[in-house]
């Protein structure tokens, strides 16, 4: 039988990728976490985001989990990592975006992992058992939060379970990963604003033998068709006869829409189709007003919607609950005040923000404003028409390149960096340019025994000290006197990351963000102060 606790530290209604990201955040922390989550089983057929952006997959790493999600996707990055644009999958290549959504074979310095293509199931099945291995994070699979009462010393919740018995539950604080459906948003009084996508979209899910047996036009992770009659998306599940297809344009409340019939449109060929499952959607460009009420803050889904253009959407709710994660741990232990949970909207809304401006701009480039009817044309006329369109769909590189906003957002206003005064590269949406000024992701290096920067990072604060002349033990012995858990690296003879870092000694946050970098600390207590959330003056 189900014990549903009373009372509890966190509770986390929602139990999706931004849920589960958050109860390991938390609970590999020790931290009493308990998430609910009403769907008991995770519905392969419907696979929802399939990108696994470069930045998740490092904090997966983080996590011990990156070779494990590796090891279950269906789809090895070995196989492809073009984005193919073509007539149709037996039909002509158009042009081609290499290395797309940071698929590489090969290590980068800029990054401790590639991205992967695979199914969100896959993901959230893994981060399930995950969660559930940790003693202090309790799963209700199958129930869900009903009601949520905001307050200044608590949140009030009621639960409903799979038997509709309810259950009430007191809580310190309440993470609504709830989605778009859920009652967290309401309870704090936060409402989205935005709009929705042009046109409609219909996902297929469906199996072919003739696509693994008959020879395509050119091998792809994904596949934009841009035909003549209908255009869209198309990639594999899996290597074994598995497709996933996205027909843009289709308004399954307003026309017939074959499924057999559109997959065969895309392909180009009466190719065998076996129909597994569909899905009509539109494309949603959503933000909430604010992030949080008393007790409450919005996580994920339930504080904005992103268009799948691009990948970002599931990629931004991890991002977001290992930002408030490791903050509510910190308070929670005691040796960072309540204070600082106000940098969690701060910081992670102007990335939300940029992103959906990111992925919306891609609603202006989708396949049905290329059709061309003789595309597929063998001659002349067809071959320079094809090469037109490859020069118009440049405007599509920042959707399948974008390590500028995957890697280079950060938080250089947040009120719990301390800023040094130096400038910082502009945004980019395509090109990252590793820096560390406070606020960035801490610039990535292997190291010379080829293992990863990163492995070297604490569960909480990290001191670089990057020259031998640096001295950390006043920022260390501040540390200690404020109770705050800090890890010391000694990386003295790695000059090229001295270099890149511009300074002796960077604090790193958990979340591998940069805090505070310099020579020295003239006022090593206040730098604390500032970097946990108690004051906003800088040392």
């Amino acid at each position: 039988m189900t014990i549903v606790p009373s009372q509890v530290p966190v509770l986390i209604a929602g139990g999706g990728p931004s849920g589960l990201a958050a109860a390991i955040e938390l609970g590999r922390r020790g931290v009493e976490v308990c998430v609910v989550e009403p769907r008991t089983t995770l519905d392969p057929l419907r696979p929802r985001a399939k990108t696994t952006s470069v930045r998740t997959m490092e904090h997966l790493r983080r996590w011990g989990l990156a070779d494990r999600l590796r090891s279950r996707a269906a789809l090895p990055v070995a196989h492809a990592q073009d984005v193919v644009f073509c007539t149709g999958l037996f039909g002509h290549e158009i042009t081609r975006f290499p290395e797309a959504f940071g698929l590489w074979t090969e290590p980068r310095e800029i990054a401790a992992e590639a991205g992967q293509q695979v199914a969100q199931p896959i993901v959230e099945e893994l981060l399930r058992e995950a969660a559930a291995a940790l003693p202090s994070v309790t799963l209700l699979v199958g129930w869900r939060v009903d009601a949520v009462i905001d307050g200044q010393d608590g949140v009030g919740a009621e639960l409903v379970g799979p038997d509709g018995r309810r259950r009430r539950v007191h809580a310190e604080y309440l993470l609504g990963c709830d989605g778009i459906a859920g009652v967290s948003r309401s309870a704090i009084g936060s409402h989205y604003a935005g709009s929705s996508g042009a046109l409609p979209n219909l996902s297929i899910t469906f199996r072919s033998r003739e696509l693994d047996e008959r020879p395509l036009c050119a091998l792809g992770v994904h596949y934009w068709v841009i035909g003549a009659e209908r255009g869209g998306l198309m990639g594999r599940l899996d290597l074994d006869g598995t497709w996933w297809a996205i027909v843009q344009g289709i308004d399954v409340q307003a026309e017939e829409a074959d499924p057999v019939a559109l997959v065969r449109t895309l392909a180009g060929a009466e190719i065998d189709v076996e129909v597994l499952a569909t899905d009509p959607w539109s494309a949603r460009m959503l933000l909430a007003d604010r992030y949080r009420g008393e007790r409450v803050f919005l996580v994920g889904d339930a504080a904005h919607l992103n268009p799948p253009w691009g990948g970002h959407g599931f990629n931004t709710c991890v991002g977001d609950a290992v930002n408030i994660g490791y903050k509510l741990a910190a308070v929670l232990q005691g040796w960072a005040p309540p204070s600082s949970l106000d940098s969690y909207e701060l910081e992670r809304r102007p990335v939300a923000v940029r992103t959906i401006a990111a992925a919306g701009g891609q609603e202006a480039f989708l396949a049905p404003s290329f059709a061309a009817a003789d595309l597929d044309d063998d001659g002349t006329a067809g071959q320079v028409l094809r090469a037109q369109l490859a020069d118009a769909l440049r405007g599509k590189d920042p959707e399948f390149h974008s390590l500028g906003l995957v890697l280079g957002y950060d938080y250089a206003d947040s009120p719990v960096v301390v800023p040094d005064g130096r400038g910082r590269p502009e945004p980019e949406l395509t090109r990252y340019r590793p820096s560390a000024h406070p606020g960035a992701r801490l610039p990535h290096v292997w190291l010379p025994d080829g293992s990863s920067l990163y492995d070297l990072l604490g569960d909480w604060f990290t001191l670089l000290r990057l020259s031998s002349r640096a001295d950390p033990t006043p920022l260390v012995t501040a540390a200690a006197a404020a109770g705050i858990p800090l890890h010391v690296v000694d990386l003295g003879r790695l000059p090229r990351l001295r270099a890149v870092c511009e300074a002796d000694l960077v604090l790193v946050r958990p979340d591998q963000h940069v805090a505070w970098r310099g020579d020295v600390a003239a006022d090593p207590a206040e730098v604390w102060t500032r970097v946990i959330g108690g004051g906003q003056d800088t040392a």
